[in-house]
């Protein structure tokens, strides 16, 4: 927990230690904002707090800031929030035998932070990343609104977070300063050991 609180507060000094040295690159592309719609699939999950089997698939929606640190490095931080999916959890009695199911609803809290690097900074542009940071999963029955979300963000400590690792890549191609980006790789998360999970995003971004 304590390395999480660490990575956000690490973020909020990059935010404003960057952009001083993006304003030497290029006086139009100093950096970017996007917001985005996310596809979430949660694979087969093991541990005390996420017990099931199968796959899980999530929708939400997240916003991300691209600080240019040169024309083809990027340093980008991002969170996006997956609504409640609804599936099955087993439970096994001292015999090794079922013994009944419940329905869980789950959402999850994503927050990630890690370098980017671009084919250039042109209109159309290929690109490749890795991130790390934490999810936050949570198990509710609450409606789903933007007060929850803001509850969600402020309650971090006394939620189940997990450190995330993410490596992937897209295109992302610009009009003037209006893009449209696309994203697709593997969102790890550590709980008992590694466990993959695919993760794509596509949505509107802004540079300036």
């Amino acid at each position: 927990m304590k390395r999480l609180v660490f990575l956000f507060l690490m973020t909020g000094g990059l935010i404003f230690a960057v952009p001083p040295l993006a304003r030497a690159q290029d006086s139009g592309n100093h950096a970017e904002i996007g917001i985005f719609g996310d596809y979430f699939r949660l694979g087969a999950t093991r541990g005390p707090s996420l017990a099931g089997t199968g796959a899980t698939s999530f929708g939400g929606v997240g916003a991300r800031l691209s600080i240019n640190v040169s024309r083809r490095w990027q340093i980008e931080p991002e969170m996006n929030y997956d609504f409640a999916a609804s599936f099955s959890e087993g439970f096994t009695g001292l015999s090794g035998t079922v013994e009944g199911f419940s329905t869980s609803r789950l959402r999850i809290l994503h927050g990630m932070i890690g370098p980017k690097i671009q084919t250039g900074g042109g209109a159309l542009r290929a690109f490749l990343t890795v991130k790390g940071g934490g999810d936050d999963f949570m198990f509710s029955s609450a409606p789903v609104t933007f007060s929850t979300f803001i509850s969600s963000v402020s309650g971090l400590r006394a939620s189940s977070v997990v450190g995330v690792l993410y490596p992937g890549g897209g295109i992302e191609a610009y009009l003037g300063p209006i893009g449209l980006r696309l994203d697709v790789g593997d969102e790890i998360y550590f709980q008992s050991g590694p466990h993959n999970n695919l993760r794509i995003t596509i949505g509107p971004s802004i540079r300036f």
